[in-house]
């Protein structure tokens, strides 16, 4: 078996520096420390900007994320979508002692993005109460900018032991 890279994957690597709101820079950092290999990050996904009203990730449209046509999956739009709204709301949370969990996510695919393109997810709070919380997310091609996916995630805010 040969271990050879994607050169995709190197260049998903090469991150922007992030915007990290004021107070939140300990908080955006705990992300990586928590579970560093995981979906969000084989998906080829990166975070570029942190605050409690807006969360904003980049993800390519590759060999990770298209359906058997070549066009983005929904299910990678899914998954970006839920992972931005978490984020969103974890920011959120008292402190480290809670967690966000999805518990309902829909999604309306309206346009495709091709195959050797990026999208970018926003999510920003539709409410924000101590049970749960609910999130908008727009997902756009990055240049073209055309709406590819809208989606709202609710989400329950639970206090670990």
């Amino acid at each position: 078996m040969s271990s050879t890279k994607d050169p995709s994957d190197n260049a998903s690597k090469q991150a922007k520096t992030p915007f990290i709101e004021e107070g939140l820079y300990e908080r955006a950092h705990m992300l990586v420390e928590f579970y560093p290999d995981n979906m969000g990050d084989k998906l080829g996904m990166e975070f570029t900007h942190f605050a409690k009203d807006l969360v904003i990730a980049e993800m390519p449209v590759d060999h990770r994320t298209i359906q058997p046509f070549g066009l983005l999956h929904g299910g990678a739009s899914v998954a970006l979508a839920e992972s931005v709204a978490s984020v969103g709301a974890w920011l959120n949370v008292p402190d480290e002692s809670y967690r966000a969990v999805g518990i309902e996510i829909n999604a309306n695919h309206l346009r495709p993005a091709k195959l050797g393109e990026r999208v970018e997810g926003r999510a920003t709070p539709i409410h924000m109460g101590r049970q749960t919380h609910v999130w908008d997310v727009e997902i756009r091609t990055m240049g073209r900018e055309k709406l590819v996916c809208k989606s709202r995630c609710t989400l329950a805010i639970l206090k670990t032991s």
